[in-house]
This record gives structure tokens, C-alpha cells and sequence, in this order.
């Protein structure tokens, strides 16, 4: 069983930054798969990055492609996703996930979600 809580949403100004975090528990951290997702109004939830266990290996979607970095911290059994530029259209509630083996970008094949947490960016 892994329990994730999302922290760092918030207002951001267009072109700004933002750090989102989200805190894993669980002694198989190490194993997991993580990946960020984010859901608009009226929207589908949609894949934003994903990171393998080792963190070797990132994975972005198109829209977020050199704006956002994914990372992990395995002593603290945390993952990040830095926005940096966000733009109005990243608005969003943001989910983190994990999911045992290899990376997805399904959201369908995630195990196991925060909360989530909210991103509004002002134009």
C-alpha cells in the first residue's frame, strides 16, 4: 500500500514558478513508478510527466516538454514537478500517482493517487 499528499499548489503569475511535491509512505517507494496527471474543468485527466523507480528515466507530454521537470528524491521518498513558464492553460488540479514497474502514461494503470492539488495561473 503506498499513500501519496500532494503540497505546493497555488496562485502563479504567468511565466513564474512553481514546485509541487508529493510525499510517498511506504516502505516500496523505491519501486514505484511515479507520474503527475492533471485534471481542468470539463476535461479528462490528462498525463503531465512520469519518472521510473530509479528516476533514470523522465517522461513528458508535449505541452509541458522543457517547461516542467520531474524528479525524485528516494531518502525522502518524495517527487517533484517543477513548473517553470506555466502558462494559463496549465491550470489545473494536479495528481500524483504510482503504479509498480514501469512507467505509463495511462492514467488507468496507476495504482495508487493523492488527493490532489490546485494550480492556477494568471495571465
Amino acid at each position: 500500500q503506498v499513500q501519496l499528499v500532494e503540497s505546493g499548489g497555488g496562485l502563479v503569475q504567468a511565466g513564474g514558478s512553481l514546485i509541487l511535491s508529493c510525499a510517498a509512505s511506504g516502505r516500496t517507494f523505491s519501486s514505484y513508478a511515479m507520474g503527475w496527471f492533471r485534471q481542468a474543468p470539463g476535461n479528462e485527466r490528462e498525463f503531465v510527466a512520469a519518472i521510473n523507480y530509479s528516476g533514470g528515466s523522465t517522461y513528458y507530454a508535449d505541452s509541458v516538454k522543457g517547461r516542467f521537470t520531474i524528479s525524485r528524491d528516494g531518502a525522502k521518498n518524495t517527487v517533484f514537478l517543477q513548473m517553470n513558464s506555466p502558462k494559463p492553460e496549465d491550470t489545473a488540479v494536479y495528481y500524483c500517482a504510482a503504479r509498480p514497474g514501469q512507467v505509463d502514461g495511462s492514467s488507468q494503470r496507476y495504482f495508487y493517487w493523492g488527493q490532489g492539488t490546485q494550480v492556477t495561473v494568471s495571465s
